[in-house]
């Protein structure tokens, strides 16, 4: 994991993105109870956008360039399957220009706040998203006042009540 992470850094570095976060499952380490998960999951920031319509084109040449194996949607850096996901709502672009910045093993990372992955895990919706979302509510002690302002700009309220509701 550590390589996979100093190559994903090297996106910054090269200008190839202006910003990533770990999002997804693999984020909850740094939270809550780890979770089971195939890929490591990357928000990003692209720095530019020169072909619309296939806006990973820069990425994928920096993996031939390197050598990294390309599996579908996956970019195999360092033998951990990495899927980049370019920030495609306003709610994932803020999530991860708010992110938090971790060590890990020397490494510097940037994560998905906890507050931001559950309101993010609100937007998608899915069965495992709600369960998610009620575990990093219990486990990864969010900020309420941070959380509520998220889920009030986002329109999720709804949806967030629905969950609560549920757990009663």
């Amino acid at each position: 994991m550590k390589e996979a992470l100093r190559n994903i850094n090297l996106l910054v570095e090269k200008n190839i993105i202006t910003k990533y976060a770990i999002g997804g499952a693999f984020a909850s380490i740094f939270y809550t109870e780890p979770i089971a998960t195939y890929d490591l999951d990357i928000m990003i920031i692209l720095t530019e956008e020169k072909n619309t319509l296939n806006p990973l084109q820069r990425i994928y040449e920096w993996a031939q360039e390197n050598h990294f194996a390309i599996d579908k949607e996956h970019i195999i850096i360092s033998g951990i399957p990495v899927q980049f996901l370019p920030a495609y709502n306003e709610l994932v672009k803020e999530a991860t220009e708010n992110s938090n910045e971790f060590d890990y093993e020397g490494i510097k990372v940037y994560v998905i706040k906890p507050e931001y992955l559950i309101a993010m895990m609100l937007d998608v919706f899915r069965p495992k998203d709600k369960e998610r979302a009620l575990r990093f509510l219990r486990q990864a002690k969010p900020d309420k006042d941070l959380l509520s302002k998220i889920i009030l700009k986002y329109n999720l309220s709804d949806k967030f009540n629905s969950i609560q509701l549920k757990n009663d």
